[in-house]
């Protein structure tokens, strides 16, 4: 089985896999320093929670944009696991030819993101993700990731706003009853969640505008299942998409036995 984590900068997502299925998934905070022990235990927690061990453990792959956390994850891999291991960089041939200028700040997810939807969706094809950032990732119908947008998410945006303004209040992320706000708290909802729709439906168009009327477009990421009911340029929402990814290029790219 293989269990793969994507590590982003609000949370931590794992995932185990029995070959192509997702068994079983997880979700923790990322803002939290944890040692190479401290990681190997909860592994261990989170496998036995669903009725799984670690010996039955066949390989262990990584997606992270968090730094600090990156090499305690790789050690625990390689040392305690002892299996064989990927952290995902634009140095692992993925299928995926990347265009940016330089493909090294390509964040790891968005390889993952971009792997999975080509591999399921082919292209052209624009992958937006909703998390801490609103990134948009376009791939071409000959598998190169061009390149992309990285906006503020609505999560961050409510969080700027509250610290720079003292009187804002921080508001759930959901929508108003109705788009004008008769409160402070739905006047601030409105603006974050319509005018993030309004963002990611003005951006599609203008990357069907570009790629051409055949392009294809898909969502992932925390939100993407509050907002898909109002957003008309995206055709399907991929929970997985970025853990799929993980599964995708591990079963490329992994070192052999």
């Amino acid at each position: 089985m293989l269990l793969v984590a994507d590590i982003g900068n609000t949370n931590i997502t794992f995932g185990l896999y029995e070959q192509e299925n997702l068994r079983a998934q997880w979700r923790l905070s990322s803002g939290v320093a944890r040692t190479d022990d401290e990681i190997w235990i909860l592994f261990k927690m989170l496998l036995e929670s669903e009725g799984f061990a670690l010996n039955q453990l066949t390989g262990f792959a990584l997606s992270s944009v968090v730094p600090t956390l990156t090499p305690v994850f790789e050690r625990v891999g390689a040392k305690r696991l002892k299996l064989p291991s990927i952290n995902v960089t634009a140095d692992l041939d993925t299928g995926i030819k990347i265009l940016y200028e330089n493909p090294d700040q390509v964040g790891a997810d968005r390889i993952c993101n971009a792997v999975a939807g080509f591999a399921r969706y082919g292209g052209p094809l624009v992958v937006v993700d909703f998390g801490t950032a609103t990134t948009f990732d376009v791939i071409t119908a000959d598998a190169e990731y061009l390149g992309g947008v990285i906006a503020p998410g609505p999560e961050t945006t409510a969080e700027i706003l509250h610290r720079a303004a003292a009187k804002l209040p921080k508001v759930a992320l959901r929508f108003p009853p109705e788009l004008i706000g008769r409160t402070t708290e739905t006047s601030i909802q409105s603006g974050l969640m319509y005018g993030g729709v309004e963002m990611v439906e003005g951006l599609n168009r203008r990357f069907k505008q570009m790629l051409g009327p055949a392009t294809k477009i898909i969502a992932t990421g925390g939100l993407a299942v509050v907002l898909i009911e109002h957003l008309t340029t995206v055709e399907s929402v991929e929970p997985a998409l970025t853990l799929e990814g993980l599964r995708l290029i591990f079963a490329r790219c992994a070192p052999k036995q």
